[in-house]
């Protein structure tokens, strides 16, 4: 295998609670489908939190050498402006505007992490602590409760979502 499975996270601007709206994390697994449905990913794990994302996905190989993770955040960042502009929530959206030159408004964190995993038993501790996140966080109490998260598919075998692919295949 050339790419392992990424762990990826990326934080909201200032740990500011902008996937505490439901219709974020709707734009954020649109994002997700998409990637999954036009073969440029396989998402093994996620969860969605009020202030970041975490996920567990793997490059396809004709996309090996493309800055998925860049399409990801840029996506997911205009799609969220033009839906507080779009829903009047320009107070909202004041709070990420960006003090750098090149955009107008910042909502991620510069400092994503991103680590490759190629080791079975790492990656299914990545996917216990990503699943436990909601729970740690006072938002459910068992994560399989947590809707934005990829728990039921691994715990219940159900998925909701219809485009997680289980890690042992590919690991």
């Amino acid at each position: 295998m050339e790419n392992g499975i990424d762990f990826f996270t990326t934080t909201c601007l200032n740990w500011q609670n902008l996937l505490e709206d439901d219709q974020h994390k709707q734009i954020v697994m649109d994002s997700l489908h998409f990637l999954t449905s036009e073969n440029r990913i396989w998402l093994y794990g996620f969860v969605l939190m009020p202030n970041h994302i975490y996920l567990l996905w793997r490059k396809q190989e004709a996309w090996a050498e493309k800055n998925i993770q860049q399409m990801f955040l840029k996506y997911t960042a205009q799609k969220i402006k033009f839906s507080l502009k779009d829903n009047g929530r320009l107070e909202e959206l004041e709070r990420y505007k960006s003090t750098q030159w090149d955009r107008d408004y910042h909502f991620w964190e510069r400092n994503a992490y991103k680590t490759s995993m190629y080791d079975r038993k790492v990656a299914e501790q990545k996917l216990d602590y990503i699943h436990d996140n909601p729970v740690k966080a006072g938002l459910c109490e068992m994560c399989v409760d947590y809707r934005y998260s990829s728990a039921r598919y691994y715990e219940l075998n159900e998925d909701e979502w219809g485009f997680i692919t289980h890690y042992a295949e590919h690991i």
